[in-house]
């Protein structure tokens, strides 16, 4: 069912978001990913879909995608686990 889910997720977000190719590519991932956080897309506590997936999503490299979801961090929107990889963080 989760990856069901995903795979529609990730139809629908391509037809939402096209990578300007002029300008870097990682900021751009970062405010899509924001913004369905704040959309309630990715729910606090749960783990946003990872790098290769994104990757496939936004047709970027995988470290771009890396990149991307760790930009959120400073900004208190993400929080990491180790071994378990990123976490969207409770709004405060």
């Amino acid at each position: 069912m989760r990856l069901k889910a995903l795979v529609a997720m990730i139809r629908a977000a391509r037809s939402r978001l096209e990578i300007d190719r002029t300008e870097p590519h990682w900021p751009q991932v970062a405010a899509e990913i924001k913004r369905r956080i704040h959309a309630g897309t990715y729910a606090p506590g749960e783990r946003p879909p990872g790098t290769v997936a994104l990757a496939a999503e936004f047709d970027v490299s995988q470290s771009t995608a890396s990149r991307a979801l760790a930009s959120l961090r400073p900004e208190g929107l993400m929080y990491v686990v180790s071994g378990r990889g990123y976490f969207v963080a409770e709004r405060t």
